[in-house]
């Protein structure tokens, strides 16, 4: 996904979000997890964090999953 350049607090450190993962639940409901890299660089890793409160973030992921469901619905098969 584009990143995302809102920083974001974990542990007393900012982290700018770059990546949303969003999975589809058994129950039909999704679970989103963002991650991102310390806005102040350094040794600091990769790290996931809750996914923000934000109307265009909660936007950009019901759309991302409209889009999954219309290309998974005409999947043919592994072969």
């Amino acid at each position: 996904m584009a990143r995302h350049g809102t920083a974001r607090a974990r542990r007393r450190r900012e982290f700018t979000l770059t990546t949303l993962n969003v999975r589809l639940l058994s129950d039909g409901r999704l679970a989103a997890r963002a991650y991102g890299r310390p806005t102040r660089g350094g040794r600091g890793t990769y790290t996931s964090f809750r996914v923000p409160d934000d109307p265009e973030i909660s936007t950009l992921i019901d759309r991302a999953a409209a889009r999954a469901a219309t290309l998974w619905s005409g999947h043919r098969g592994l072969g």
